[in-house]
């Protein structure tokens, strides 16, 4: 399909294929598995946000160009700066130094990263035996804390100088833990066995 005019982007109408296999495979099988009667209520993704830190940006502001440039590479998404919300002498950071960035995903753009977490990049962490199922905060959201980009392919190792960690949270529409524990094993999240 070609645009219509030289500011119109194409549009992708392939759905992904987390998504897909939602609304094909797992959206019954969670209905059955949960006892759920009102389909309204099948828990869901609602979005992932991305959160990658920097304590070492208080003396070169500098550092955050290629933070920003690996998260947006990550997340195929443009980045938000996070900036210190106060002043703490200790640490030599000042209200409004950027010390981070995080990017929101929702819709198809959240199911492409989550296939490509739980298919490739997990499985490129050194000794990997699985995430842990402990780390739901309740309300049936799950945070997930990587200690490196390089496990995403889309990170070019000889342009990377730093390590940089981030965390992962996946907001799911269950308002428990147990719901969205089976959310995401439906989707093949690696949790590890008994923990």
């Amino acid at each position: 399909m070609a645009p219509r005019n030289r500011g119109e982007r194409e549009v992708n109408i392939m759905a992904s294929r987390f998504r897909t296999k939602y609304e094909t495979e797992i959206k019954d099988s969670l209905k059955k598995e949960l006892a759920i009667e009102n389909p309204m209520a099948i828990p869901k993704l609602e979005k992932i946000v991305i959160n990658m830190g920097l304590g070492e940006a208080t003396q070169n502001v500098k550092i955050m160009d290629p933070l920003v440039a690996d998260l947006a590479a990550i997340a195929g998404q443009k980045p938000v700066t996070t900036r210190a919300k106060k002043s703490i002498a200790q640490f030599k950071l000042r209200e409004g130094m950027p010390i981070g960035a995080m990017v929101t995903l929702r819709g198809d753009k959240m199911y492409e990263f989550l296939d490509r977490l739980i298919t490739i990049a997990l499985p490129r962490v050194r000794d990997f035996r699985g995430v842990s199922s402990k780390s739901f905060d309740g309300r049936g959201n799950y945070t997930l804390g990587l200690r490196d980009q390089l496990i995403f392919p889309e990170i070019d190792y000889a342009k990377v100088d730093k390590m940089k960690g981030m965390n992962v949270t996946i907001v799911t529409t269950s308002l428990d833990d147990n719901g969205a524990r089976t959310l995401l094993k439906a989707f093949g999240m690696p949790f590890r066995v008994g923990a």
